[in-house]
């Protein structure tokens, strides 16, 4: 990573006005296959009906409701990256989940995606918009911030697989292993 990246380095909360940024960086496509990262919002079938465009429309309507889904990260003014965190009870899928239910009744924040662009994989940017996140919900009253990475048995995880982070990155933020219900699905915290 260059000292150029580190200095222009800096992130700020998805809000209506920057909702032009959020397009760019998800492209055509809405990141991965038409996600436009709802499907930690919504039941599966929903999310599958509205795949694209519908998904795109229901993150529209979250943004401009006030509510704010998630962070950019940003390269001078180019929008390189996403983080999409809020408190847990934002994302239903999570309560559906076996592996994912809640540990305790504390209320936590959690982040459940990342997106970046590809030409900034794979330089540690994972870690710094965690690091982001963890600012942003501290800014914002969070005391407990959770996370649900992947921790591969072995060897290199294509990206489009890994789109809750991995759990090397969370480690490196400073994150430790509350539970782990699944191999490869350990759920994180980080008490702020």
């Amino acid at each position: 990573m260059n000292s150029g990246f580190k200095a222009t380095f800096k992130y700020h909360p998805l809000t209506p006005e920057r909702w032009q940024d959020f397009e760019q960086l998800f492209g055509e496509r809405g990141a991965c296959g038409g996600c436009w990262c709802m499907w930690w919002r919504l039941k599966r079938s929903d999310f599958d009906k509205q795949k694209g465009d519908g998904n795109k429309k229901a993150m529209r309507v979250l943004v401009n409701s006030g509510k704010i889904p998630g962070i950019i990260a940003y390269q001078e003014s180019e929008p390189i990256g996403w983080c999409s965190v809020g408190p847990r009870e934002n994302f239903s899928a999570l309560e559906r989940s076996r592996i994912l239910k809640p540990v305790d009744q504390q209320p936590v924040w959690s982040i459940v995606c990342f997106f970046v662009n590809k030409n900034f994989r794979n330089r540690g940017f994972s870690t710094r918009l965690i690091n982001a996140a963890k600012e942003f919900v501290q800014q914002n009253g969070g005391k407990i911030l959770e996370a649900y990475p992947v921790e591969p048995k072995k060897g290199r995880t294509a990206d489009v697989f890994v789109y809750t982070g991995l759990a090397s990155a969370f480690r490196k933020a400073g994150f430790t292993e509350v539970v782990r219900r699944s191999e490869t699905r350990p759920i994180m915290r980080f008490y702020l």
